[in-house]
């Protein structure tokens, strides 16, 4: 999948930062590439797991309370780790369609700057902190 060319002066920034360089963008692109790479296969490896554990969830003889328990456990802990893995994959790829959008940068909510540093820390970032703290407060 080829990359919109985006100018990077067109994204959004807070007052008192300098504009994007194509340098910062391609590389929070390519961090966001990185990681719909690695979630995606971290993805198939931890759903198949977890559907081998359901498979074999079985509770039929030999299987104690402490067993049955701890297996319960075990698949809820992989759920988990599957719902994260998940959520980051579409974090990480709704970034990149605002990006090529030129949509990336805004606040979601308030419509704001978000941040170009915030950004280059968190490149998944959809809010701006004042918005993002008041989610937080709910």
């Amino acid at each position: 999948m080829a990359d919109k060319v985006v100018a990077p002066q067109d994204l959004v920034v807070l007052d008192k930062e300098s504009p994007w360089t194509s340098e910062e963008l391609e590389q929070v692109r390519e961090q966001l590439h990185d990681d719909v790479r690695r979630l995606t296969g971290e993805l198939a490896e931890v759903e198949g797991d977890l559907a081998g554990m359901i498979e074999n969830s079985g509770e039929g003889s030999g299987h104690d309370q402490a067993d049955v328990g701890s297996a319960s456990f075990e698949r809820d802990q992989e759920r988990q780790i599957v719902n994260n893995a998940r959520d980051m994959l579409e974090q990480s790829q709704h970034a990149l369609e605002r990006i090529a959008d030129t949509t990336y940068g805004q606040c979601e909510i308030c419509g704001n700057a978000i941040g170009k540093n915030r950004l280059m820390a968190f490149p998944r970032a959809t809010m701006c902190l004042t918005c993002k703290q008041r989610e937080e407060r709910r």
